[in-house]
């Protein structure tokens, strides 16, 4: 059974930092497209950065390039996203995404769609 199980969400002051993780197991962790979205009350979820655990160089979205980043530890069957100099605008639910297809097509932010699992989210709210 595939799961996959965020942590690490909690409020913070504007130009903080916030590590998230994402815990996957059920499935073979090393070859797999892995990405982390968001979605604010309101709005539709939008990507933010994607990962293959199989090596490659991740993407992000232009919005937080640059001051967050995606990462994993195989060993560990986990992923990460490490961000800093948060905004306000950065509030949402974050969810950890993965594609574990043999040739996985979620390659870029932009494909939500492509994934096949979800995790159940975790908040991140950040404060003026």
């Amino acid at each position: 059974q595939v799961q996959l199980v965020e942590s690490g969400g909690g409020s913070v002051q504007a130009g903080g930092s916030v590590r998230l993780s994402c815990a996957a197991s059920g499935y073979t962790y090393s070859s797999s497209c892995m990405g982390w979205y968001r979605q604010a009350p309101g709005k539709e979820r939008e990507g933010v950065a994607v990962i293959h655990t199989g090596g490659g160089s991740p993407a992000y979205a232009y919005s937080v390039k640059g001051r967050f980043t995606i990462s994993q530890d195989s060993a560990q069957n986990t992923m990460y996203l490490q961000m800093n100099s948060l905004k306000p605008e950065d509030t949402a639910m974050y969810y950890c995404a993965a594609d574990i297809r043999p040739r996985c097509l979620a390659t870029s932010v932009g494909d939500v769609y492509e994934y096949n699992y979800w995790g159940q989210g975790t908040q991140v709210t950040v404060s003026s």
